[in-house]
């Protein structure tokens, strides 16, 4: 989550004392809660501490392709610095799954160097997918970032809507299926390699679908989605590696690498990067409700 923090994520001590196993409203009131508590470690503690109390045993970061995050901060300690540098954000949009047992946040982040710095060096936008655990707590499976230019003006942090009523769960047995949203993702990318991604992502896409892209403010709904996709000649594919659904079988998520090649005999490759999407069930069919790109610069040869 949150670009740069590769190269900026401090050692410390983790310490989970906070709201998550405090009485919420609701479910989604409690992700969120989770969420805030998670950007509040960071400012108070350090990117590094936060990031290992918050992510699942199994979560995902990019460095800069998947890797078990865990794992990964363990086996890749920073060297000894005199700075501390800053991450900050906060959600400005939630869902939930209807069963309460996966559910999504994103919104803006800032970045400085050092946390006496007064300025901001890097803004972003963060996607991060939650899911609750046996105990009870909620960690994020799955986290990527866009940066983007500084924001004109900053965004209302998220609020549980008045009024707010929790889904009725259904008790009994789900049925619910990673690998049917697998193959509706690898299904869209084949139609996209053969009608073009703009008249593809239409008919795959919610009608308030977000769309990130690298150093752009995020695009909002199907009509302004589109400006962010590769025109003609150019054809845009992609893999998905791995993926879950929620146990109400209606959110779900995939991420894996894509390419955007020219559109010739001799195909060229324009862009390679990961990609992050979060799926929602409408009328029992798999629409993209996020979808976000990474790319990943070249090799030095």
């Amino acid at each position: 989550m949150k670009k740069l923090i590769g190269l900026t994520l401090l050692l410390g001590s983790i310490s989970l004392g906070f709201a998550q196993k405090a009485k919420q409203s609701s479910a989604l009131q409690s992700m969120v809660d989770t969420e805030r508590a998670f950007a509040r470690m960071s400012e108070e503690q350090g990117i590094r501490p936060s990031f290992m109390a918050f992510i699942a045993d199994d979560g995902i970061l990019f460095r800069p392709t998947p890797v078990k995050g865990k794992q990964w901060l363990t086996e890749h300690p920073l060297p000894p610095s005199n700075k501390r540098p800053l991450l900050s954000w906060y959600p400005t949009i939630a869902g939930m799954a209807r069963q309460g047992d996966m559910g999504y946040t994103t919104g803006p982040w800032e970045y400085k160097n050092d946390i006496h710095d007064a300025k901001p060096v890097a803004w972003g936008h963060f996607l991060t997918v939650w899911k609750k655990q046996a105990d009870g707590l909620w960690k994020f499976a799955i986290d990527l970032g866009i940066s983007n230019p500084p924001p004109a003006a900053a965004a209302a942090p998220w609020q549980l809507p008045k009024n707010y009523k929790a889904p009725k769960t259904r008790k009994g047995i789900w049925s619910f299926s990673t690998s049917a949203l697998l193959a509706r993702d690898r299904e869209f990318s084949q139609a996209s390699a053969m009608g073009g991604a703009r008249a593809t992502f239409v008919s795959y896409a919610a009608r308030d679908v977000r769309v990130y892209r690298d150093e752009k403010a995020p695009f909002f709904g199907q009509e302004m989605a589109v400006a962010a996709l590769p025109a003609r000649p150019n054809v845009w594919i992609w893999e998905p590696a791995s993926g879950d659904v929620s146990i109400s079988d209606d959110l779900g998520y995939t991420y894996g690498t894509y390419k955007i090649e020219s559109n010739e005999s001799t195909p060229k490759i324009i862009e390679t990067g990961n990609y992050f999407r979060i799926w929602t069930k409408q009328g029992g069919v798999w629409k993209v409700l996020f979808d976000l790109t990474n790319p990943i610069p070249p090799a030095k040869s």
